[in-house]
């Protein structure tokens, strides 16, 4: 991890008055990274890393980043390739929108748009659910054992494609995480997850130490 200012480097989590933002935090710190809440623009545009977290719908998140400044904070930081992770419907707000905001445009750093739940399900998902590895080897999942289990809370989920790492079964396959690059994102909380979700999380801080590649 390297600082952008000269100041000692920082993982910021975007503080846009959404949500328990303080549990992405409190998760990092318990894990050693220097992982702070920023809400001013500046400080955060000076971090290492970004978190990005989200509860709640698509539409108010979005515009609630986009009126604390945060967006274009969001926006460098991807543009950059720093190490980013977007956790739940922070994850959705790495796509170019969602159906259950039409017209509301996403960071667009992730192609496609955010769908519904399959229909026959209950919704939201609010469960455990296990997660089921595609695609190439994926270093969010770095470590962990078999089909692990995660914690999800969520009526809507990106769409499963060529940056998708894991799904979960919920009606048929939902993208349950994705990583391009230095780009990450989970549809489930892995602050929320128990020893599985603290060693996803500390493969993130690993990803941003000195010497990580993309």
């Amino acid at each position: 991890m390297s600082a952008r200012n000269g100041d000692d480097p920082f993982i910021a989590v975007l503080d846009y008055g959404i949500g328990n933002l303080r549990s992405a935090e409190k998760a990092l710190t318990a894990l050693g990274a220097p992982a702070r809440l920023e809400s001013d623009p500046d400080r955060a545009d000076a971090a290492a890393a970004v978190v990005l977290p989200g509860v709640g719908a698509f539409g108010p998140c979005a515009l609630a980043l986009e009126r604390s400044g945060l967006a274009e904070v969001a926006r460098r930081a991807l543009g950059d390739g720093r190490p980013f992770l977007g956790i739940c419907v922070g994850f959705q707000l790495l796509f170019e929108g969602s159906d259950e905001s039409p017209g509301v445009e996403g960071l667009g750093a992730l192609a496609g748009t955010v769908r519904r739940l399959p229909d026959g399900v209950k919704h939201p998902q609010m469960q455990w659910n296990r997660l089921e590895r595609v695609g190439e080897p994926s270093r969010l999942l770095a470590g962990l054992a078999g089909s692990p289990w995660v914690y999800f809370v969520h009526s809507f989920a990106p769409p499963v494609d060529p940056s998708t790492v894991a799904v979960c079964d919920y009606g048929g396959k939902v993208c349950a995480a994705s990583e391009r690059g230095a780009v990450w994102g989970t549809q489930f909380h892995p602050e929320k997850s128990g020893r599985e979700g603290l060693a996803i999380l500390a493969n993130f801080v690993a990803r941003c130490t000195p010497g990580a590649v993309a």
